[in-house]
């Protein structure tokens, strides 16, 4: 594969491999993947948060209802979840 890089993506990567930072651009690229993925990850779980939150709506408009303070523990576990990863 071949990759078409702008030239202040070329001088981004070279000033990292320059800063000792990174040993190759390969350990560069593998680390910057890692990002993405974990970057993919969160969206998903937020994702998943808002749907929650979507259908919590929902249920409180027709009047199905829960203790307050037992929606709050459970949000607060939800985002405790998603800042850990």
């Amino acid at each position: 594969m071949q990759i078409a890089l702008k030239p202040e993506q070329e001088k981004f990567i070279r000033d990292k491999l320059k800063d000792g930072k990174y040993q190759s651009i390969d350990n560069l690229l593998t680390f910057a993947f890692q990002l993405v993925e974990e970057y993919e990850s969160k969206q998903q779980k937020l994702s998943e948060l808002r749907a929650k939150i979507a259908e919590g709506k929902d249920q409180i408009k027709q009047g199905n209802v829960i203790d307050g303070e037992l929606v709050f523990q459970q949000l607060q576990e939800n985002l405790d979840c998603i800042i850990q990863d």
